[in-house]
């Protein structure tokens, strides 16, 4: 079992930053996936990012590439969003995931924490 812990969430003014940290705790291995999912009001979740531990290849959702960065500390057991240049629509409830194997869009990740909330404001 794997439980995740987000952290890092807030209120910013749009065209701010923050940081967000998903660190992992119990049993842990090598090889785990990491995935990034937010879900506004009245919306359906969505990927967000993903990262895989072993190989290091990362892959962003269109309405974040050049803005968002995705990044790990395997050492940490931390996975780490940077947002940048927010905007009001990014405002959301942003959740962070793992799976043993490839990362993946879809949400089919085995472990999820309980999300944290960005709110962004004009």
């Amino acid at each position: 079992q794997v439980q995740l812990v987000e952290s890092g969430g807030g209120l910013v003014q749009a065209g701010g930053s923050l940081r967000l940290s998903c660190a992992a705790s119990g049993r842990t291995f090598s090889g785990y996936a990491m995935g990034w999912f937010r879900q506004a009001p009245g919306k359906e979740r969505e990927f967000v990012a993903a990262i895989s531990w072993s190989g290091g290849n990362t892959d962003y959702a269109d309405s974040v590439k050049g803005r968002f960065t995705i990044s790990r500390d395997n050492a940490k057991n931390t996975v780490y969003l940077q947002m940048n240049s927010l905007k009001p629509e990014d405002t959301a409830v942003y959740y962070c995931a793992s799976r043993l194997g490839m990362f993946t869009i879809a949400p089919i990740y085995d472990f999820w924490g309980q999300g944290t909330q960005v709110t962004v404001s004009s």
